[in-house]
This record gives C-alpha cells, sequence and structure tokens, in this order.
C-alpha cells in the first residue's frame, strides 16, 4: 500500500471553510455599507438646529472613521467565532466517521464480527454505514463457508487415504490370508472416490473463480442430452421418467450448464427411490429467466435439511459416500455455477416425499411456456 503524506484533516478543511465563508460574508457586509457611505456629503454640512440646541451633523470622513475600526473589530470577532464554531460543527458532521474509520480498521486487522450500526435517519454517512455492514456480513459469511468448506474437504480427502492405509496395514498384518483381487478391487474403488472428490473440488474452484466463456445454450437441449447420455431409455428399469422441454434459451458455458444439469438429474435418479421411483424434467422461459425444473420422488426431507443441501459435503443422509459414488459436492457445485452466471437455485422438500430443484438463469429470447 502507497505511503501517504500527513495532510490536512477534514475537521481543520471543515472548519476553514466555515470561516472562510463567514468572512466572505461579512466583507460582502462591510463593502455594501462602505457603497452607502459613498452617498454621504464629503463637503459642509448643512447645520439644522437640533432639539436639543445642538447643531452638529457628521459628514462622510466622520462616518469612515467611526465605521473602519468597528468593522474590523466586528471581522476579528467573526473569525474567532468562525474558528471555534465550525472546529466544533465539523467535529459533530464528522463524528460518525470515526466510528466508521475504527471498524474499518477493525476489519483490516481481521475482526470481522463488528458493525458500525449508525442510529438516526437516513443520509449519506447513514448509506455508507449499512452498505459497509452488508459487506461485512457477505465477507464474514463467505469466510465462515470457507472455513466450513476446508475443514470438511480435509476430512472428506483423509477418509479413502485412511480406508487405503486400513487395508495395506491389514494385508501386511496377514499376508497369507489377504484375498488379493477383492483388495484390489477395494483399493481401486477407494481410489476412484479420492480422484473423483478432488476433481469435484477442482470444478467447485474454477466455477467460483475463472471468467466464463459463454455461448448461447438451450436448457430442454441440454436436459434432454443429459437424460440420455444418464438414463438410457433400454436401461432405466422400473423408474418412470416423465419430462416436458420447452426452449428455454439462457447464455452462459455450455460445460458447466451440461454439469448442472448432469447433477441435478443425476441425484434425482439416485435418490427418486420408493415402491414406484419418478422422476420428472421440466424446462420452459418466461419473459425474463429460462427454467429448469427437476422433480424426485422419494423418503420424506426435513425442510431444515434441505436448506443445507447445497452446503458442501451436505447429503440427505448421515452416509458420506453415496451409492453411486458421489462425494457430497454435487448441488454446492451447482450453486457457484449459477452464482456465476447470475442464476439461483431453489430447494423445496415435497410433502409426499422426494425433492424438487428449480434452477433460474437470465433468459434470452423471449420464449414463452
Amino acid at each position: 500500500m502507497t505511503e501517504r503524506r500527513r495532510g490536512l484533516s477534514v475537521r481543520v478543511k471543515l472548519t476553514l471553510s466555515y470561516t472562510g465563508f463567514l468572512l466572505v460574508a461579512a466583507l460582502a457586509l462591510m463593502l455594501f455599507a462602505y457603497y452607502v457611505l459613498q452617498f454621504v456629503p464629503v463637503g459642509s454640512v448643512v447645520q439644522t438646529n437640533a432639539p436639543d440646541g445642538s447643531t452638529f451633523a457628521p459628514n462622510r470622513g466622520d462616518l469612515l472613521r467611526l465605521f473602519w475600526p468597528r468593522a474590523f473589530a466586528v471581522l476579528g470577532i467573526l473569525t474567532v467565532f468562525g474558528l471555534i464554531g465550525g472546529w466544533f460543527l465539523a467535529g459533530r458532521m464528522l463524528a460518525p466517521l470515526a466510528r466508521i474509520t475504527g471498524v474499518s480498521r477493525a476489519a483490516a486487522d481481521g475482526i470481522l464480527n463488528r458493525r458500525i450500526e449508525l442510529p438516526g435517519r437516513r443520509d449519506e454517512f447513514r448509506e455508507l454505514s449499512d452498505v459497509f455492514d452488508s459487506m461485512l456480513d457477505r465477507v464474514e459469511g463467505m469466510l465462515a463457508e470457507q472455513r466450513r468448506f476446508a475443514a470438511n474437504a480435509s476430512h472428506e480427502l483423509r477418509t479413502p487415504h485412511a480406508v487405503i492405509r486400513t487395508m495395506l496395514e491389514v494385508a501386511e498384518a496377514a499376508p497369507d490370508r489377504v484375498d488379493v483381487p477383492r483388495l484390489v478391487s477395494r483399493l481401486a474403488q477407494t481410489n476412484d472416490r479420492a480422484i473423483a472428490l478432488t476433481e469435484a473440488l477442482l470444478t467447485l474452484a474454477r466455477a467460483e473463480g475463472e471468467p466464463l466463456a459463454v455461448a448461447p445454450v438451450d436448457l430442454a437441449e441440454v436436459a434432454r442430452d443429459t437424460l440420455t447420455d444418464l438414463a438410457p431409455p433400454s436401461e432405466r428399469g422400473d423408474i418412470r421418467i416423465g419430462t416436458d422441454l420447452t426452449p428455454a434459451r439462457t447464455e452462459g458455458n455450455p460445460e458447466l450448464l451440461r454439469m448442472v444439469a448432469g447433477n441435478l438429474i443425476r441425484n434425482a435418479l439416485v435418490h427418486g427411490g420408493g415402491e414406484a421411483p419418478w422422476v420428472r424434467i421440466e424446462t420452459w422461459a418466461s419473459a425474463r429467466t429460462a427454467t429448469l425444473r427437476v422433480e424426485n420422488g422419494g423418503a420424506v426431507l426435513d425442510p431444515a435439511l434441505v436448506a443445507t443441501l447445497a452446503e458442501p459435503f451436505q447429503r440427505g443422509s448421515a452416509r458420506r459416500y453415496d451409492r453411486d459414488g458421489g462425494v457430497g459436492l454435487g448441488l454446492a457445485i451447482v450453486s457457484s455455477i449459477l452464482r456465476a452466471h447470475g442464476g439461483s437455485m431453489r430447494l423445496t422438500a415435497r410433502p409426499e416425499g422426494g425433492l424438487t430443484v428449480e434452477v433460474q438463469l437470465p433468459v434470452i429470447g423471449r420464449d414463452e411456456r
């Protein structure tokens, strides 16, 4: 950070400004009074008999000799009054800045739990205070989310390696009793999970940090292609899949938006179980948004749990790994991708069981459902 030379404080500048304005106004009045005195005769003055018997009437010179000393005395008094009054007035006006500066310095030192919270009616200082407090709320929330993510990520990354180490230690302790093909298969599965987790973490970081290369994308086509890849008609078994895919054009990164559709549809296929498993996928466009909705049946979910499903490593159950090798980052990745595209995601627990996920992105074109 560039070092700045110390200058006059804002309070001093305001004080000098107030005093200067006061002196300018006083000088203007003095000049006006001097202008008026120009109409007083300079020479001999007509004498009249006053009620008290005197005959004196001042001329211009007499008045100016009285005017200038008193005018400069008043000017000096106004200067002192302007400096003192301006100093206290500027201090009162700038008092909120001291509070804002204190909280800002605390934030710069890493203390993010303090807020400015200026009382009173709205003005420029209070607008600045409210905006700064909102920024601190967001920064504190993001840092807390990052710490939580780092803790969960370290745990998730440690788990498969700990499993691999345990299997190898057991094999080393009793090499004669090792089922080598089974051991190799389990090691490969655990290693695949670790690789999948690492790739998911990299995808999440890329979605949050890199600028996007965008192009027109139709969510209906993306959903149709994704469904064909994940659940070909010949492999759907007992699960009922319904679709209503009308054009819903948006602008975004095609690969990342395919990842959004893939995560949502894969989750629905995996968790849409029960006696009569089903999944329904819909797309449509309104005047402002292109929408992808994915619904599935299944167990009744706690709404409080649903609210956390978009956080990293959160699942609908206590399992650390899903049957399909999921690592708990799918909806977190979806949420990050949507934020990068200016979109949003809403999760709703269905009263009959299952989940509804609705994704909205800015529309291009004016297709109507």
